[in-house]
């Protein structure tokens, strides 16, 4: 119960007024609203715990918390775009993977 899950809290503002919800990204469909901040993570913490117990009692898998990122990721581009690419990076003098971080990041 007490691994480290990817809790998202995202503040709500509709029709139904203000409040916060939660969930777990890798606890699919568990899920909690609240008025404050502090009963939101005392319900989903309650949320998770039978969540994974329900989980367990039926024989279903419990996924596992997600591990860090490596920071990589590869990605196919026309050979054109690798061209225009390689090319405007030269231009600024930065590697290929310096200018597309650049690039992503705006």
């Amino acid at each position: 119960m007490t691994l480290p899950y990817t809790l998202i809290v995202k503040e709500m503002n509709d029709e139904s007024g203000s409040y916060f919800y939660g969930t777990y990204a890798e606890l699919d469909g568990c899920q909690s609203t609240a008025a404050s901040m502090q009963e939101l993570l005392e319900d989903i913490r309650e949320a998770k715990e039978g969540w994974i117990a329900v989980k367990l009692e039926h024989g279903d898998p419990v996924p596992e918390p997600q591990d860090s990122f490596s920071g990589k990721f590869v990605v196919r581009v026309p050979k054109s775009l690798h061209q225009q690419l390689a090319m405007k990076a030269d231009q600024e003098g930065v590697s290929l993977n310096q200018f597309v971080l650049y690039k992503l990041s705006k």
